[in-house]
C-alpha cells in the first residue's frame, strides 16, 4: 500500500520533539508499505523549496516554513496555512492508496482532503488535541467569526475522513459528539518506546546531570518538554521555591524551549532558585534524552488546570514508562487515573505547599520510588508498547482502503 503521510511537524529521533510519525512511518515501510512524509523544515536550510530524503526507508518531503512556539497567534497561523497549500498539491502529485493526515495543527485536514479527493483515496484523520476546544478554552480564539470557521474547519475533517484515530477516550469522546460514527474511531494513544529508553540504557557511569549540571544531585525532578503557555512550567518554579525552603536536597531541571521561557527563567531568578535548585538547559535531540531519563529519579508533566487539556496524551509520560521512571503530574485526567491505580508515581496538584511536601515525601522513600519505577515500566511493556500499538495502528489503516 502506498501512504501519504501528512504530518507538519515531523521528527526523527535525531530532532528534539516528539517522534510518534517517525516511528509509526517506519515501521509500516519496515512491513512492506511505500510511506511518503509531506511535512515542514522549521531549522535553518539554503532550500527555498520542497526537497526529499530517505529515511530508515521512508521517503520524507520536506518544505521550509518557519514555525516556532515563540511566534505570535498571527504569525502561526500564516504557517499552518501556507504549509495546507502547498502540501496538498504535493501530496496530490506524490499520490497512493491512502491519505492519512495527523494534527496539530487542524489545519492539515485542508491538504489531507484535498489530496483524498484529487486522487481517489481515502484519508484517516488523526486527533492529538481537541481542536478548536483548547485554543477556545485558552482565550486565544475569543473571536465569534474565529470560532466559527474553527468549528466548521473542525467538522471539516471529520466529515471527510473514512476512519479517524484518536489520542484518547476523551479525544474519542469529542470527535464521537460531532456525530462521528464510534465504529470508525480507533484510541491507539501515544506509546512507550521500550527498546531506546527501556531500563538497559542507564549507565550510572556516564549520568547526564554529572555533566550538564557541573555535579551529581541528589535527587532529581526533570520536565522535558515545550514551554508554552499550555504547559504552565512555571508552576514548577513554584514548586522548587517550596522545597528550596524546606532544605531537601531536589534539583528540578526543564530542558526544552517555547515562548514561555524567558518568563520562566526570569520567575526563577526572582525567587532566588534559578542555579540553585532549579535549573534550565536547551532542548536536545530525543536520542540524547534517553540518558536524562536514565538519571532522572522522576519525570514530571505538566498543564494549566482546564479541563480541555485533561485528555492530553503527553509524550514525556510514555517515555518516562518506558525508562522504568516515575511520573508525577499535575492535571486531573486519564493519566492521573493511571498513576493513582497502577501506582507508577503521584500526583500533585495546585496546592504548592502540599504538593512540594508529598515530592519530598515521595523523593525520600526509597521503597516507594522502586515500587513505582517498576509499575511504569510493567505498563509500558503490557499496556503501551510501541511495536503492539503499531500493529493496531497498521491495521485499522488498512482496514480504510
Amino acid at each position: 500500500m502506498k501512504i501519504i503521510y501528512l504530518h507538519q511537524y515531523f521528527k526523527t529521533p535525531s530532532m528534539s520533539g516528539g517522534t510518534r510519525s517517525y516511528e509509526m512511518a517506519r515501521r509500516l515501510a519496515r512491513n512492506g508499505h511505500e510511506v511518503h512524509v509531506v511535512t515542514s523544515w522549521q531549522g535553518d536550510t539554503l532550500e527555498k523549496g520542497w526537497f526529499y530524503e530517505g529515511i530508515d526507508n521512508v521517503n520524507v518531503h520536506w518544505l521550509p516554513v518557519p514555525y516556532s512556539n515563540s511566534m505570535g497567534f498571527a504569525a502561526r497561523i500564516k504557517a499552518f496555512f501556507r504549509f495546507a497549500f502547498l502540501a496538498g498539491k504535493k501530496a496530490a502529485e506524490i499520490g497512493g492508496d491512502l491519505v492519512f493526515a495527523t494534527s496539530t495543527p487542524l489545519t492539515i485536514a485542508i491538504p489531507g482532503v484535498f489530496a483524498s479527493k484529487k486522487i481517489n483515496a481515502p484519508m484517516v484523520f488523526e486527533v492529538r488535541d481537541l481542536w478548536p476546544e483548547i485554543p477556545i478554552a485558552l482565550g486565544v480564539l475569543n473571536n465569534p467569526v474565529s470560532i466559527y470557521l474553527a468549528r466548521k474547519l473542525e467538522l471539516f475533517a471529520y466529515n471527510n475522513a473514512e476512519r479517524i484515530i484518536a489520542l484518547s477516550q476523551g479525544m474519542a469522546d469529542g470527535v464521537a459528539a460531532s456525530g462521528f460514527p464510534r465504529n470508525k474511531i480507533a484510541i491507539i494513544p501515544n506509546s512507550s518506546d521500550v527498546a531506546l529508553f527501556g531500563p538497559q540504557t542507564r549507565n550510572v557511569e556516564s549520568d547526564f546531570f554529572i555533566k550538564s549540571l557541573g555535579k551529581k544531585p541528589s535527587k532529581v525532578v526533570l520536565y522535558p518538554g515545550t514551554l508554552g503557555r499550555v504547559n504552565d512550567v512555571g508552576y514548577l518554579v513554584d514548586v522548587a521555591s517550596a522545597v528550596a525552603k524546606q532544605s531537601a536536597d531536589i534539583d528540578f531541571v526543564v530542558i526544552g524551549d517555547g515562548a514561555e521561557r524567558e518568563s520562566i527563567q526570569a520567575k526563577a531568578k526572582e525567587r532566588g532558585v534559578l542555579g540553585v535548585n532549579f535549573h534550565m538547559l536547551a532542548p536536545i535531540p530525543k536520542t540524547e534524552l534517553v540518558s536524562a531519563f536514565a538519571s532522572a529519579d522522576l519525570i514530571v508533566s505538566l498543564c494549566l488546570p482546564l479541563k480541555e487539556l485533561e485528555a492530553n496524551s503527553a509524550n514525556k509520560f510514555f517515555d518516562a514508562l518506558a525508562s522504568a521512571t516515575p511520573i508525577a503530574v499535575n492535571y486531573g485526567g486519564w493519566q492521573k487515573d493511571l498513576i493513582m491505580q497502577h501506582g507508577c508515581g503521584l500526583t500533585i496538584d495546585n496546592d504548592i505547599e502540599s504538593s512540594s511536601q508529598n515530592l519530598i515525601s515521595f523523593l525520600e522513600d526509597e521503597v516507594r520510588i522502586s515500587s513505582a519505577s517498576k509499575s511504569a515500566f510493567d505498563l509500558a511493556t503490557e499496556k503501551f508498547d510501541r511495536d503492539v500499538l503499531a500493529i493496531q495502528f497498521e491495521e485499522f489503516l488498512t482496514g480504510a482502503v
